[in-house]
């Protein structure tokens, strides 16, 4: 059975509060994906923030459970309940391998593996533990205190402590690494601007008079 549970003002960080879906729904999947196409398109880096929680099982029988997905605190995060989908939703599916997009997260190589235990992949996609070496990234776990709540993430409904943090996980390596991005633009105009100073006064002192 298909659900649909938005939230208006999921507090984040801050005063930072942002809209959610938690759904399983097909149609309310590939509408959500498609307002984020809508954006992207006209964004120069296409950053999504991105997240995967398991199920319960263990070994071969883990499969993933939810999948979090943020383009910025403008738009709802999407926490599509994979664990609870019985078919798959093709808008979803290709957005994720769509190269034009670049997928960030902590610690994510064992997410990619566990999508592709589902036929799931994505295409282009950063670490930012990798990248940044950031030391005390941590999967967003290990926030929750109590060990047994890392069971729930199968289990339905998805309590209210489970979608903030769920959606705060998204959201967060979205927004550093976006703020990483600018980060780095600056750095390297400002370096070109540099260089491009020192050619002027070079060529000045160079002209003869």
């Amino acid at each position: 059975m298909g659900f649909t549970r938005e939230f208006k003002e999921v507090q984040v960080h801050g005063n930072t509060k942002l809209q959610v879906i938690h759904t399983n729904d097909l149609h309310k999947a590939a509408t959500t994906i498609e307002q984020y196409e809508r954006h992207l398109q006209f964004e120069r880096h296409k950053i999504v923030g991105v997240d995967v929680k398991y199920t319960n099982d263990h070994g071969e029988d883990q499969k993933p459970s939810l999948v979090q997905l943020s383009v910025g605190k403008d738009h709802p995060v999407l926490l599509f309940q994979l664990s609870a989908s019985d078919k798959n939703c093709t808008k979803f599916d290709n957005f994720l391998a769509d190269p034009r997009y670049t997928f960030v997260g902590f610690s994510i190589d064992g997410d990619i593996e566990m999508l592709g235990h589902v036929g799931l992949e994505i295409a282009h996609f950063f670490d930012i533990q990798k990248e940044w070496r950031v030391p005390t990234a941590t999967k967003p776990l290990d926030s929750l205190g109590d060990t047994s709540e890392h069971q729930r993430w199968a289990r339905m409904p998805l309590s209210m402590r489970h979608i903030e943090y769920a959606a705060k996980d998204a959201y967060a390596a979205y927004e550093i690494w976006s703020r990483l991005t600018i980060i780095q633009v600056g750095l390297c105009l400002a370096k070109l601007d540099k260089e491009q100073t020192r050619k002027r006064a070079r060529s000045c002192g160079d002209y003869d008079y």
